[in-house]
């Protein structure tokens, strides 16, 4: 009998096992670059890891925020750039055919299963639910050999050495930090002119029920999570992932914010999960907006400081024609397979 006993308790390990190994397949693939061998021989100490997504219709704006990091730091970087499998190989060869080739890099294969049943649709912002922007959400299971990580959006350009956001302090009991929509007053036309969203009211639907049980007042700040620093031991231990995805699912169930509300689905769970629960980041590494409005030029006093620029809103600089379209154009790579094409509108 205590063999039997043996045997059962071993065939339990082993389905266990490989239950984990299956779950645990759906959320990434990594698929391995000749530099990856070399990335992994660095100490963590010695790397900079930055994490952004490589979508197949907006490649070149990953192309370009490479770029302008690799072109304005002497540190060690290693660009995770995470893409969906109609993009891996063509990100790759923009890479290896152009003068990038020399950056330390690791692609990661993004599995959108992970999302099922997670996502409420919405046929007015369709652009909003690709899979990609919830990439940030998934960071300690696609990134496992760093304790501090910067994520980005493909939207932005780097100005200033990405060492010094990466050394942004991150107070213990945080997990991240990021920039408050109201930390940098000189921005400030911009948001009343174009009525942008910069409080909880404009991305979290107050009718709910379940929102007024969070106790979270709605003139209280927003921030914007398209450029943050994580500490991913924190995460994993206040299991900031599982907080996501449960109000991801309410959302479902009760819709609970949308993007017509407030410009994305990505933003209000990380709202809710960080509230005063996070670290700042210097104003100036988290310039945004410059996609609002291509008529509505940033004040250039803060150009002249900003350390990073941010083009969130439906104003793509490879897509419109936008008064700030040089502090952009001047970074873009084209694309040596001729697959990506800017067309200005």
């Amino acid at each position: 009998m205590a063999v039997f006993k043996r045997i059962n308790q071993i065939l339990l390990f082993l389905l266990v096992l490989a239950f984990f190994a299956i779950w645990y397949s759906t959320v990434y693939k990594v698929s391995r670059h000749k530099e990856d061998e070399d990335a992994d021989e660095e100490t963590e100490e010695d790397v900079i890891p930055v994490v952004i997504c490589a979508a197949r219709n907006r490649m070149g704006a990953t192309i370009a925020a490479i770029n302008s990091i690799y072109s304005n730091t002497e540190a060690n970087v290693l660009f995770y750039i995470v893409g969906l499998k109609n993009s891996v190989v063509h990100i790759r060869k923009w890479i290896e055919g152009t003068q990038l080739n020399k950056i330390h890099f690791k692609v990661v294969e993004f599995n959108p299963l992970v999302l099922k049943g997670k996502v409420r649709p919405d046929a007015a912002f369709p652009e909003l639910l690709q899979p990609l922007n919830f990439v940030r959400f998934y960071l300690p299971l696609l990134i496992q050999e760093h304790e501090k990580v910067i994520y980005l959006d493909d939207d932005v350009i780097v100005l200033g050495n990405i060492q010094e956001l990466y050394e942004t302090k991150i107070s213990r009991g945080h997990a991240a930090a990021f920039s408050e929509d109201c930390d940098l007053r000189t921005a400030q036309d911009i948001v009343h002119k174009e009525g942008i969203q910069n409080t909880y009211m404009g991305f979290l639907d107050y009718r709910k029920k379940a929102i007024q049980n969070l106790h979270i007042s709605p003139s209280t700040c927003s921030f914007n999570p398209g450029v943050f620093v994580a500490n991913l031991t924190e995460w994993r231990e206040q299991h900031i992932t599982k907080q996501l995805e449960k109000w991801m699912k309410k959302n479902v169930e009760e819709n609970l914010y949308s993007s017509n509300i407030g410009g994305g689905v990505a933003t209000p769970p990380m709202l809710i999960v960080f509230h005063e629960k996070y670290s700042p980041v210097t104003p100036y590494w988290h310039i945004r907006y410059l996609g609002w409005n291509p008529d509505s030029p940033m004040p250039e006093n803060v150009l002249r400081e900003a350390k990073l620029l941010h083009w969130n809103g439906r104003y793509k600089p490879w897509q419109h024609a936008h008064s700030h379209a040089d502090l952009w154009d001047k970074w873009f790579i084209p694309d040596p397979t001729g697959n990506f094409q800017i067309r200005k509108l």
